[in-house]
């Protein structure tokens, strides 16, 4: 076991890794052009139609706002912010702030104008990039209380067109004058990209927020340099394969596995036209690498299931028989078995005849390199994947360590698991089971919170607030956060993470929040899946006007207490759910009560739905 008693006190130094000679992100990036040129570095879609941008595209934008930024006024380590959705416009921003020498601050585009002024303030923004004029709208708001942001420049001018003020431009203006200061001066961007140092800030990203106000973690160049070593021994990954990205870029876990890897390995990036059109965007394009939160496999996986209930008689057959030889083989590679001749020729016939179909219908056919992160996935939905051939890595890592800590290697089955440590980073336990990383992708602290900063890096080792335990090959398996654990009534402990993993393996289930911290037993709100039941309802004739009014169907309420029953099965007495509720107000990624990756906050939802969860407790 790798466990500790103590932290050792020596002090830590991160290692500074370079790729191809180059130990910043604007070195790189400059060297990467000379190479890639022509090829396609990403594509959005417009007008229906997906459009293809070249690296020498990319390059042309991201120096024209490096340009335009200095003209301006920019100065090293200024702060310039992007609140937009993801496009190619926010990659192009990115890249230019980083060449100009700035810091860059992805703020998350649900974010309300208090919340915006908040950040912009704390990070004491200088320059402000926005999508469009809702975003727009959000800076306006709070214009008065944010003195220090001095321009402000829109990506998409639909309803600005005839705006006018000397403060907010199009970015095309910044395109403008951006190249007339490029020729002016050639040589500036490449001169400081240069003297740029592994040290000096990247980015700032700030965390959810759940507890109290965000905190902007400070992550250097040395730290994105190092995650994008990772990609080529551990990701497989080529400049032939295609990335679909659709979490916000201001996500760090989305930040590595797009911006990161396509740096590293030249890979094109697929921007999702919104987080909505993800299951439509990936049928479309069948990408090769896909990094997915739990949420978007539970979709897929809930999608095949709805399909499976409308398929005939001889579909339905066929796809559990497919299913049984599917699992056979899951269940030995789980195991460490070898498969016998048989399992091998089984499997190959039931891939070609159903999984294959399967697996168009849900853009992963082409998959070669599936990843799952952000939040703890349900070990029975990795064994559903698994039985179809696709095996998902599960990577374990935070904001604070800039992104992957662990990951699952190739070839090992362990679900439930993130894997052992990536080089360039050590997992410990302390002797209350927290998870503390020393990394080289370590972070820098966070910005205006010294105290905060000091309670979570002691002697170079991140203490992650997640408890878990270490096998004897040093595979982590995460229980869940410490502050999120439950101790009953009666004493007992509780994890409340695997319970709802098991929970949200259900079709017609999207989230949950188990409740009963000092109580005398567990309950659980409930968060429906609205495609899903609906279509359970339309099949079985059961009338409903609106979200609310399927929810307080009896008949809903009876599927999910059969659900809730099921999984009550597979826990012991004490961890079991007496009672539960739904939560009747369809939830989205703008709403309080949801993070940026989509999951309920646990203390939020708690305190907001207080009167349900008293209401199970009365009687």
């Amino acid at each position: 076991m790798n466990q500790v008693s103590r932290i050792e006190s020596q002090p830590f130094e991160p290692v500074i890794h370079k790729i191809d000679g180059c130990d910043t992100i604007p070195k790189l990036f400059l060297e990467k052009v000379k190479q890639r040129g022509d090829r396609i570095a990403m594509r959005e879609k417009d007008f229906g139609l997906w459009q293809t941008f070249s690296w020498n595209d990319f390059h042309d934008r991201a120096m024209r706002i490096a340009h335009g930024l200095l003209k301006l006024g920019l100065q090293k380590g200024d702060v310039v912010s992007i609140l937009s959705d993801d496009c190619k416009e926010w990659v192009w921003a990115d890249m230019g702030i980083m060449l100009a020498g700035g810091t860059v601050n992805g703020i998350y585009p649900t974010y309300q104008p208090d919340q915006l002024g908040y950040v912009l303030n704390d990070s004491r923004t200088r320059f402000l990039f926005v999508e469009n004029e809702e975003q727009l709208d959000k800076y306006i708001t709070v214009r008065s209380e944010v003195p220090e942001v001095e321009a402000v420049y829109f990506f998409d001018d639909k309803g600005l067109r005839t705006f006018r003020d000397d403060r907010i431009q199009p970015i095309e203006h910044l395109y403008e004058e951006g190249k007339l200061a490029w020729g002016a001066n050639e040589a500036l961007v490449e001169e400081i990209a240069a003297r740029s140092d592994p040290e000096d800030l990247a980015i700032l990203c700030y965390t959810s927020g759940t507890t109290g106000k965000p905190k902007g973690a400070m992550i250097p160049q040395r730290a994105l340099i190092y995650q994008m070593t990772l990609a080529p021994e551990y990701f497989k990954v080529t400049q032939d394969d295609e990335l679909l990205t659709y979490l916000p870029l201001c996500h760090v876990a989305e930040r590595v596995f797009s911006l990161c890897m396509h740096q590293a390995t030249g890979a094109v990036i697929n921007f999702a036209e919104s987080p909505e059109s993800v299951p439509k965007n990936l049928q479309e394009l069948s990408p090769t690498v896909i990094f997915g939160v739990p949420r978007i496999w539970e979709k897929s996986y809930s999608r095949i299931n709805t399909l499976m209930s409308e398929a005939t008689w001889i579909g339905r057959k066929t796809y559990q028989a497919a299913m049984s030889v599917g699992m056979r083989r899951a269940e030995k590679l789980i195991a460490g078995r070898d498969l016998s001749f048989w399992d091998k020729v089984a499997f190959a016939a039931v891939d070609r005849l159903v999984f294959h179909n399967i697996k168009q219908l849900i853009g992963l056919d082409r998959a070669t390199f599936l990843a799952s992160g952000a939040a703890p996935i349900s070990e029975s939905l990795l064994k559903w994947y698994l039985s179809l051939g696709l095996s998902i890595t599960e990577a374990y890592g935070q904001t604070e360590t800039s992104g992957l800590a662990t990951l699952t290697r190739a070839g090992q089955y362990k679900p439930g698991s993130v894997g052992p440590a990536v080089p360039g980073s050590e997992v410990r336990l302390a002797d209350n089971g927290e998870i503390l990383i020393r990394t080289d992708g370590a972070f820098k602290g966070y910005l205006n919170q010294p105290e905060k900063s000091a309670e979570t890096i002691v002697n170079g080792w991140i203490h992650t607030g997640d408890v878990g335990h270490l096998d004897e090959d040093g595979n982590l398996s995460i229980t869940d956060r410490i502050k999120d654990i439950i101790i009953t009534a009666g004493g007992k402990n509780i994890t409340p993470s695997q319970i709802e993993n098991e929970l949200k393996f259900s079709p017609y289930i999207s989230d949950s929040v188990v409740i009963g911290d000092r109580r005398k037993y567990l309950t659980v709100l409930i968060m429906i899946d609205k495609e899903n039941v609906e279509h359970y309802a339309q099949t079985n004739a059961i009338p409903f006007t609106d979200y609310r009014s399927l929810c307080a169907r009896p008949e809903v309420v009876e599927l999910i207490r059969a659900e809730i029953e099921a999984v009550n099965r597979n826990f012991s007495p004490v961890e079991q759910l007496k009672k539960f509720r739904l939560i009747d107000v369809l939830l989205t990624a703008e709403d309080e009560e949801l993070t940026p990756t989509m999951k309920l906050k646990r203390s939020f939802v708690s305190e907001k739905y207080s009167a349900l969860i008293n209401d199970m407790y009365s009687a």
